[in-house]
C-alpha cells in the first residue's frame, strides 16, 4: 500500500526474543491492511542468535539496509556488548537522524543511550536493569516509573513485554486508534494503555 511504513528491526547477538517478536506481531498484523512492512538487520545478513536461544533471519547487513520509517533496538544479554560497537552506535544516529519514530524495549535503551540519541530526553528501560542502562546515560532524564516513555521521536519502554504496549502506542499513532484495538483483539492481548503503570518499577525499588 502506497503509505505504508517501514520497520527496522536492529538484531544482535544474544537480543531478547519477546523484545523483537512481541511488537512484530502487533506492527505486522494482516488486519492492519499492510500499514507496516518489517525489515530485520544485523552486522551480517543472515541467521543471527537470540539471548534465549533460536536464530532470528536478518534480510540484510546494517550498511545495506533500505530507508526506514521506524527504528526498533531491542534488548537482551548482549546488549552489554553491543554498548562498545561503534558501528551499530553510529548506524543508529545515522539512521535515527531520518526516522519519524525511533524505539528501544527493555536494555535497547542502553544503545540509544550510549549512542547520544537520548541526552536531554526522558526515557525509561527494564527495571531489573534499569541501574546499569542508567549509567550507559549520564544525560539522560531517566523515568524510574513508566510502562514506557514518549519523548517527541523517540519511544522506550520497560521490559520485555512492555514493548508489546508500547508498540500498540505507536500503531495507534500512526495508523489509528481503531487500527491498534484492532491488533490488541486479534492478538488476544490485554493492552496495557497506562504508559505510567509500572508494576514492576516497586518490585525492584525504583518505587
Amino acid at each position: 500500500m502506497n503509505n505504508s511504513r517501514t520497520l527496522g528491526v536492529a538484531l544482535f547477538d544474544k537480543f531478547e526474543l519477546l523484545d523483537v517478536f512481541g511488537p512484530c506481531e502487533a506492527y505486522g498484523l494482516r488486519d492492519l491492511g499492510g500499514a507496516f512492512q518489517i525489515i530485520m538487520t544485523a552486522a551480517q545478513a543472515g541467521p543471527v542468535a537470540s539471548a534465549q536461544g533460536p536464530r532470528a533471519q536478518a534480510d540484510c547487513a546494517l550498511k545495506d539496509c533500505p530507508p526506514l520509517d521506524l527504528i526498533l533496538v531491542p534488548g537482551g544479554i548482549g546488549t552489554r556488548r553491543e554498548v562498545e560497537n561503534p558501528d551499530l552506535l553510529d548506524w543508529l544516529r545515522d539512521r535515527a537522524a531520518r526516522a519519524e519514530v525511533v524505539s528501544s524495549v527493555c536494555t535497547g535503551a542502553a544503545l540509544l543511550a550510549r549512542a547520544g540519541l537520548l541526552d536531554g530526553r526522558r526515557a525509561t528501560t527494564n527495571k531489573r536493569a534499569f541501574r546499569w542502562v542508567e549509567s550507559q546515560g549520564p544525560n539522560v532524564n531517566w523515568i524510574k516509573s513508566a510502562r514506557w516513555v514518549e519523548d517527541g521521536r523517540f519511544w522506550t519502554s520497560s521490559g520485555v513485554s512492555a514493548g508489546i504496549d508500547m508498540a500498540l502506542a505507536i500503531v495507534a499513532r500512526l495508523a489509528g486508534p481503531d487500527a491498534a484495538e484492532q491488533a490488541a483483539r486479534v492478538m488476544e492481548y490485554e493492552w496495557h494503555r497506562d504508559a505510567g503503570g509500572d508494576p514492576f518499577a516497586r518490585l525492584y525499588g525504583l518505587a
